[in-house]
């Protein structure tokens, strides 16, 4: 059964841009080869907000990415970057991503918190603004190499 997970993670000040980018490149080439990784999609919001909602084939591929290469350099990062961060994660029966109205709905719904140096009045409540789905972008697979 596919797994859903979805981020959500606003840089505080545009000093740690530059650094987020960079990472956030590097994680991207890592998932898009990743052993797993069905789909996915990120989302630029406003207020250096960003958005990532992924399906993989199951938990362990998950995790598999989540703590090797591009994206374990980038999470030591995360708690001084960043003064909203927040994941969720599911299982359900379809293959397709689910849509961003939904990813928000089960983030404010079920989401958790991570944590961070300076939080946001809205960090732990996850009472953040309705995100803009206009500026969402596929995070295409990577074509398999030819023999």
């Amino acid at each position: 059964m596919p797994v859903i997970s979805v981020t959500r993670l606003r840089v505080r000040t545009f000093r740690f841009l530059p650094g987020f980018a960079l990472h956030t490149l590097r994680a991207l080439r890592q998932v898009r080869a990743a052993p797993g990784f069905r789909g996915g999609t990120v989302l630029r919001d406003r207020d250096c907000a960003f958005w990532t909602l992924t399906a993989w084939d199951d938990a362990d591929s998950l995790q598999t990415y989540l703590t090797t290469a591009a994206h374990r350099a980038a999470m030591p990062h995360l708690a001084q970057w960043c003064d909203e961060a927040c994941v969720v994660r599911w299982e359900q029966e379809a293959a397709a991503l689910p849509s961003w109205p939904e990813a928000d709905r089960r983030m404010r719904d079920s989401g958790r918190t991570a944590r961070v140096r300076s939080p946001s009045p809205l960090h732990a409540t996850l009472s953040y603004r309705p995100p803009r789905f206009a500026g969402a972008a596929a995070i295409s697979l990577r074509p398999a190499a030819r023999p």
